[in-house]
């Protein structure tokens, strides 16, 4: 939920900055040279800050007609088969993980940076991190996901969805 909060935040500031360069490129003709930048940098943060917390509710965009048939004329097999979509998915996040983490250290060493060298740049590593730790959480929760879920219920999927 910390991580959902900080994407919240994420998007206050982007909500901020565009109002800026608005107000800026409108009013006084001196537009904020790095608000594509920052956009760029920012959606990918949000995406991953708030993910966790969307698997962690159970609203995550997929088709589950299927499993919800599966669930109600075959309870067992609908459990095994949810139980099978979430360590595959937890599987991917850890590939994710995986992937991502040598990047993470290249990029904290090298202090690599984005942007439009001279007009707006800001380093990749904070990106990079966000995912990581973004990509952990996940696998958390699906794993949670297969050991917690009883019956032929979802326990991640609110009641009434």
């Amino acid at each position: 939920m910390a991580a959902n909060a900080s994407g919240t935040l994420v998007v206050v500031v982007l909500i901020a900055v565009v109002n800026y360069d608005i107000i800026a490129r409108g009013i006084f003709n001196k537009p904020f040279h790095g608000a594509v930048e920052v956009v760029q940098f920012s959606m990918v943060l949000i995406v991953f800050l708030q993910l966790p917390d969307v698997i962690r509710v159970g609203r995550l965009t997929r088709s589950d007609g299927f499993l919800t048939v599966m669930r109600h004329r075959r309870p067992a097999a609908g459990r095994w088969m949810a139980n099978g979509i979430d360590a595959m998915s937890a599987l991917f996040m850890v590939l994710v993980a995986v992937a991502i983490w040598p990047e993470f250290l290249e990029m904290w060493d090298t202090k690599d940076y984005f942007g439009v060298p001279g007009v707006f740049t800001a380093p990749w590593w904070p990106v990079k991190l966000v995912i990581f730790l973004s990509a952990c959480l996940c696998t958390v929760h699906f794993i949670l996901h297969i050991f917690t879920r009883t019956g032929d219920d979802i326990p991640h999927q609110e009641s009434g969805s």
